[in-house]
């Protein structure tokens, strides 16, 4: 629970704005696929500024849904290309930092992504590192404690023929 009380403990300071809505609104693509055994898998990438594991996410899209927004990000940062579920996942905070070194609550909107491809060249490709891996090994890497039950309640769906999981 270290990591969690340290997670928890960096919003703290913040939970004012979060609660009077001053947090950013993003949107995460949890991008799944089934692996060669048949089970479930996760990709998870690096951030561009601290190197630490996370998934595909971003600013919202005017005009686009944010299932759609979720595909591009997906897209953009690890060069899938897939299928987004409309219906919201979940949600997860951090702290997103700022170019300035500021640090701005953020609140992102998660969408899990049936991945039906991947390409070796996307926008970011020179900026990420990409690792597939199983729900349980991914969440043992995240920071985030809510990303990480996002990602343990994978454990619970079927291979993604199933119509439980993208639909």
């Amino acid at each position: 629970m270290k990591n969690g009380a340290t997670h928890l403990s960096s919003l703290a300071s913040h939970a004012a704005t979060i609660m009077s809505g001053g947090a950013a609104e993003q949107l995460g693509a949890l991008c799944v696929r089934t692996g060669p055994d048949g089970s479930l898998d996760v990709l998870l990438i690096t951030t561009r500024q601290t190197g630490r594991w996370s998934i595909p996410k971003g600013w919202p899209i005017k005009g686009l849904a944010s299932h759609k927004a979720a595909e591009r990000e997906a897209w953009e940062e690890a060069g899938v290309i897939g299928r987004a579920k409309r219906r919201v996942f979940g949600y997860y905070t951090y702290l997103k930092a700022l170019e300035d070194g500021r640090k701005l609550p953020s609140i992102v909107e998660v969408h899990l992504v049936e991945v039906r491809r991947m390409k070796k060249t996307f926008p970011e490709a020179k900026e990420r590192k990409l690792a597939w891996m199983r729900p349980s090994d991914a969440a043992l890497l995240v920071g985030e404690p809510e990303l990480k039950g996002l990602i343990r309640s994978l454990d619970r769906y079927r291979p993604f023929n199933a119509p439980s999981l993208i639909s």
